[in-house]
């Protein structure tokens, strides 16, 4: 995929998310069909014929190095991995939509998957952005440069880390969360 220093396109890393996503969801069991179009806020519609529920999926993708060490953030505590997410997700919360986020290892393009519901995102990335803002002294009429264009950060850590300044999931709480608990 990556030869000769040639970057790949962020659109073909999502691509391939959101095919490993149906093909970890073939393997358990669902019927899953991607959307097509500008379907946003649903990439993945999912149904489960063993209890007849359909369930709405947002992938979020992305193609890192692995870690053997999380990172430590002086703000965030210990972090696993990190998406890109919209000011608008602070919003969502429907019972039926979740979120997979991939993380997919850049040497080998193993992927790992955390399926997350919409609640918890929703709730995170607010709490992160008001945490973010009280750390710089930033008003809720001011706009920082980061969050001109209302951009998130999601992120996952780790069970029993006492190091967080807000309620942050956890990679042990939500890694191929695949029965999509609440």
């Amino acid at each position: 995929m990556e030869k000769n220093n040639t970057k790949i396109n962020p659109n073909s890393v999502s691509l391939a998310g959101e095919f490993a996503v149906l093909s970890q969801l073939a393997l358990e069991g669902f019927n899953a069909n991607m959307t097509l179009g500008h379907t946003k806020g649903v990439d993945i519609l999912v149904s489960d014929p063993r209890n007849n529920k359909m369930y709405k999926l947002e992938v979020k993708t992305n193609l890192r190095k692995v870690r053997t060490e999380p990172i430590h953030s002086r703000l965030w505590g210990e972090i696993v991995s990190t998406w890109i997410m919209s000011y608008k997700n602070e919003s969502i919360i429907d019972p039926n939509l979740f979120y997979c986020f991939v993380n997919i290892e850049k040497e080998t393009k193993k992927s790992n998957f955390y399926v997350v519901p919409s609640n918890v995102v929703a709730k995170y990335i607010r709490d992160e952005n008001a945490l973010y803002r009280r750390e710089h002294g930033i008003g809720d009429n001011d706009a920082p440069p980061n969050n001109a264009v209302g951009m998130r950060n999601f992120r996952l850590g780790l069970k029993g880390c006492s190091s967080y300044k807000i309620d942050t999931p956890t990679k042990e709480e939500y890694e191929n969360n695949w029965n999509f608990t609440i």
